[in-house]
């Protein structure tokens, strides 16, 4: 039996460069991640996926539901359960990219390994800031594979996740990734490094049980030595935008395209809090604070898109292999703009910390915890002045923009910002109320507004600064709403799941006093003794401990199936997003949007356990090393 034809082999499709595949909905896998039992059937599986990867075309990324479909086909093919699912994406995913990894110098490569294939018993290792300390004792395979590694020139890393993976990628460090992992962690890796087209390959461990756990070493050891030659055929890739646009970041990218008025003020222990402020001139205070906040964590996405869809409408360049050299040529204006979205995003977080008296950002106290509630309010509005002062064109000499170029992007900014406060404020005044009745409709109209109009600026602007984007303004607003509203539920989602990697317990919407689709979902759907029992649980003046009352709340959300209902929905605004995509032209831009569904709308249903990331030696300064497990 032969595979059937993919979407992404070019000499069976003999589509145009125009064409769109078709985009399949993906299905949950979190429970099809079965391992071959026998080296003989993985070799043999293995050997498959070589041959099937020889036939599909390189020159883009494959989505995760491409990936997916693909291996379907070839378990179809030689006849295997669908439980092998998982594997076999792993495995034909490293196929796909093995030409990738060659080409990379080993010494941009890093080597990614789990703490579990230590022995758990009496393994004499200790962890520092540095990670684990290995004693190269013999009694684990960790040492012999690290010890390969770094004589070829690899940077290794002993941790889990993706996270901390993509700050190396980003900073610049590494440009390739070859791993060990359980299919957990691997399939979170799929979805978060190999779509932005970052060359990696990976050997899954033969269980998940976290502890002294086994793998096919032989494999590994190919894996580690693979020869560093040319490509036979280069693969589009986001990861120079996604580090030009974290480079915009950077203190020197900063002072660069948006200078200080005050000057530079040194602090003797770059401290940022009361009492280092205190020995600075006063009037340069707020600068000093607003610009060390700018500088500090986030993901830089909306940059991104900036930058991302300015590229995909000039020449498609930074997605090459000489992207580097491309982005370098992004003009100084789309910087800035790139820029002052991020400005804009940085001043309502400020602002919404203070709102929601959260404690903690970007795993330092938040600014008002920091420096209190009235400077706080201060250093938000600097960073919006600060955001409309890179849009004025006053300090930038780039002559190729009109002022009509300007005024459209300020427009949009403009409305954005307006939309976002009207977003932000209903659901305060919601919060506030004693009347805590909801409906689903009013919730979403609250999820477009918060999240949407960030979507819609920042691909506005980079599509405003490259070409006439009158033909765009509606694809791109429908898609952003799409986008966002799905964003949005997925979060919802995200909070009742206590293995989410941005949450620290579960439930926080529901102690936070915050309206959510899934309240407004309960609300219609249940009796009225039941809703009125979770409109007691929702009251500030309710008695119970925090454990008993989330509890109760999941009850009744369970009661009113809203989970299943929710992620019907995220399907319903995914599939609109999608229909939009497929009609965008060109292929570059439609390319970018499909990007966005694929990275934006990540389902997180699954964690994984274990320790958190610990960083091993990866010659890196002190400071950077603690920085990228931040």
């Amino acid at each position: 039996m032969s595979i059937a034809p993919s979407a992404m082999a070019v000499s069976d499709t003999g589509q145009s460069p125009e064409a769109s595949p078709p985009r399949r909905r993906r299905r949950a896998t979190s429970h099809l991640k079965l391992v071959p039992p026998t080296l003989e059937l993985r070799e043999q599986m293995r050997q498959r996926c070589a041959e099937v990867a020889a036939g599909l075309d390189r020159s883009k990324p494959m989505t995760k539901d491409e990936l997916e479909q693909v291996s379907r086909d070839l378990l179809t093919s030689m006849e295997l359960p669908e439980g092998y699912l998982g594997w076999v994406m792993v495995v034909l995913s490293g196929e796909f990219w093995r030409d990738a990894v060659a080409a990379v110098p080993p010494q941009r490569r890093l080597f990614l390994l789990p703490h579990c294939l230590k022995h758990a018993e009496g393994c004499p290792a200790d962890y520092d800031q540095f990670g684990m300390n290995c004693k190269q004792c013999g009694a684990c395979s960790i040492a012999d594979f690290r010890g390969t590694a770094e004589d070829m020139g690899y940077r290794v890393l002993v941790a889990e996740g993706s996270p901390v993976v993509m700050k190396i990628i980003i900073g610049g460090y590494v440009d390739a990734v070859v791993g060990v992992a359980c299919l957990n962690v691997l399939e979170k890796a799929i979805d978060k490094i190999l779509l932005a087209g970052i060359p990696c390959m990976a050997v899954p461990l033969l269980s998940d049980d976290c502890r002294n756990t086994k793998v096919d070493e032989a494999w590994v050891d190919q894996m580690v030595r693979t020869p560093h030659v040319a490509a036979r055929q280069e693969t589009r890739s986001y990861v120079h935008l996604m580090r030009t646009a974290a480079d915009l970041f950077a203190p020197e990218g900063i002072d660069r395209f948006a200078p200080r008025l005050r000057g530079k003020q040194p602090l003797t222990d770059n401290a940022v809090d009361q009492e280092s402020i205190a020995t600075l001139d006063p009037i340069a205070a707020t600068e000093h604070i607003a610009y060390d906040f700018l500088a500090r964590g986030g993901k830089h996405s909306r940059p991104f898109i900036t930058l991302a869809a300015y590229d995909a409408l000039t020449g498609d360049q930074g997605t090459t292999a000489d992207g580097a050299d491309a982005c370098s040529k992004i003009p100084p204006t789309v910087r800035r703009a790139a820029i002052s979205i991020e400005t804009f995003h940085k001043a309502s977080l400020v602002h919404d910390d203070i709102e929601d008296d959260d404690a903690f950002r970007y795993g330092q106290p938040s600014v008002h915890r920091r420096f209190g509630n009235a400077t706080a309010i201060n250093v938000g509005d600097y960073l919006i002045g600060l955001g409309y002062r890179l849009l004025s064109g006053r300090i930038d000499d780039d002559r190729r923009f009109d002022p009509q170029m300007r005024n459209d992007v300020l427009d949009c900014l403009a409305n954005a910002h307006l939309r976002l406060a009207e977003g932000q404020g209903a659901e305060l005044l919601w919060r506030d109320a004693l009347n805590k009745s909801l409906k689903p409709l009013d919730a979403l109209k609250i999820y477009a507004l918060k999240t949407a109009p960030a979507f819609e600026a920042a691909l506005f602007s980079g599509i405003r600064l490259a070409a006439d984007a009158a033909s765009y303004i509606e694809p791109v607003r429908a898609f952003s709403r799409n986008l966002g509203v799905a964003f949005q539920i997925l979060n919802d989602l995200d909070d009742w799941s206590p293995n989410s990697g941005n949450k620290v317990a579960a439930a926080g919407d529901v102690l936070g006093g915050r309206p959510t689709l899934l309240l407004a979902l309960a609300l219609e759907t249940l009796p009225a003794g039941q809703r009125d029992e979770l409109l007691a649980l929702l009251a500030a003046d309710c008695p119970l401990p925090d454990g008993p009352r989330i509890a109760a709340v999941r009850r009744l959300y369970e009661a009113a199936n809203v989970f299943d209902t929710a992620r019907r929905l995220v399907d319903k605004h995914q599939d609109r997003a999608e229909a939009v995509a497929d009609e965008i032209s060109p292929e570059p831009l439609r390319r970018l949007f499909y990007f966005l569904i694929d990275t934006v709308l990540q389902r997180s249903d699954e964690g994984t356990s274990g320790p958190p990331p610990q960083v091993v030696k990866l010659g890196l300064p002190i400071t950077q090393a603690a920085e990228l497990t931040d």
